[in-house]
C-alpha cells in the first residue's frame, strides 16, 4: 500500500503549468513538515517535501493555497527519472496529491479555512477515533 498523509506549511506559492501533450494542469509546491520529536538542546527539524497535484485538485491548490499556510495532503509517493540535455540522469521523489485540506485554525488563518480536526477528527495516531465501533465480531469482514 502506498499512502501518505502530511500536514505542514507551504514554503512557496504553488507553481502551475500545463503539460505539453494534452494541456493538463499540474500544480507543484513544497511542504515544510515538522518532525515529530525534538532532541534535547536542538531546534525542531523539518523535512521539505515536494507535492504535485493534477487537474481539478491542482487548480484548487493553485487558487487557494499560499506560502506559509498550513495544509494537509493525502496522496502517494512517486519516483521518476529523466535525462537532461547533457545526458545526466536525475531522480526525484515526490508526493502525488489525491486530497488536499486547509489545516490552519480559524484564528490563525482565514475564516473560510477548515480546521484539520474538523476534517480528520481528533484521533490519536494509530487509533480509529470515536466514529469507529464494532458491535460484534460478526460484522467484521475477516
Amino acid at each position: 500500500m502506498n499512502k501518505v498523509i502530511l500536514m505542514g506549511r507551504l514554503t512557496r506559492d504553488p507553481e502551475t503549468r500545463y503539460t505539453q501533450t494534452n494541456n493538463t494542469l499540474v500544480s507543484s509546491f513544497s511542504l515544510a513538515v515538522n518532525r515529530r520529536f525534538v532532541r534535547q538542546g536542538e531546534e525542531r527539524q523539518a523535512d521539505f517535501i515536494n507535492i504535485v497535484a493534477w487537474s481539478k485538485l491542482g487548480e484548487f491548490c493553485s487558487k487557494y493555497f499560499k506560502k506559509g499556510q498550513q495544509v494537509a495532503i493525502v496522496g502517494r509517493i512517486q519516483t521518476r527519472t529523466w535525462d537532461d540535455d547533457q545526458g545526466t540522469k536525475h531522480y526525484v521523489t515526490e508526493v502525488v496529491a489525491e486530497e488536499a485540506y486547509f489545516a490552519d485554525s480559524k484564528r490563525d488563518g482565514d475564516a473560510s479555512n477548515s480546521n484539520f480536526e474538523n476534517t480528520f477528527g481528533n484521533t490519536a495516531p494509530g487509533s480509529m477515533g470515536a466514529d469507529f465501533e464494532v458491535s460484534s465480531n460478526d460484522d467484521l469482514p475477516f
